[in-house]
């Protein structure tokens, strides 16, 4: 993603969102703290499947799974998917969960530097990231993979996990294929 001003389409306003969904991307630009969210003025032009995403998403991001564990799961799709999009929002949202820096650089850093992030991640986490890295890459996860997720993870959970990595997967895709620039660029 370029994050260069304007994307493959341009950001919609009241004209083109709607009142309720120009109203929903003005109260999310003040939430991250930016000008505009360039994510629901672009989706949003598409009103009324914008409307159903909407609510789709909200539910996967605050479900079953712990919201610790849901944004571990998010912030390492969006670092295996590049995109900084996400991670720019995300980041912010994960420390509020417990996720410090130190605890994201460990969750970036994994598993190439295991031996140096080990200690800092639970089992439980360890056993996401490995089946986040598992889904998004592979579109599926082994037996092994798997046991080991259910291991912490209840039948209702299992399903929201798979949910959650290919909502944000389908999302980071998304948000490459329209160019969609950064709220808060650098």
């Amino acid at each position: 993603m370029s994050g260069a001003a304007g994307g493959r389409i341009p950001s919609g306003r009241f004209r083109e969102l709607g009142p309720i969904n120009w109203v929903l991307a003005k109260a999310a630009a003040r939430t991250v703290r930016a000008p505009e969210m360039h994510l629901f003025t672009t989706l949003g032009q598409h009103r009324l499947l914008f409307l159903a995403w909407s609510v789709y998403s909200g539910r996967v991001l605050r479900g079953r799974l712990p919201a610790i564990d849901t944004e571990l799961v998010i912030l390492r799709v969006a670092h295996l998917r590049g995109c900084e999009y996400e991670l720019q929002h995300h980041r912010r949202m994960a420390a509020r969960q417990g996720l410090n820096a130190d605890l994201q650089a460990a969750i970036f850093a994994w598993p190439e530097r295991q031996d140096r992030v080990e200690a800092r991640l639970t089992v439980r986490q360890q056993a996401l990231l490995a089946a986040t890295d598992e889904f998004v890459k592979d579109r599926t996860l082994t037996d092994a993979t798997w046991q080991a997720l259910a291991e912490h993870l209840d039948r209702r959970q299992l399903i929201e996990f798979c949910l959650l990595a290919s909502q944000y997967d389908g999302l980071a895709a998304t948000m490459a294929a329209l160019d969609i620039p950064l709220d808060n660029p650098r």
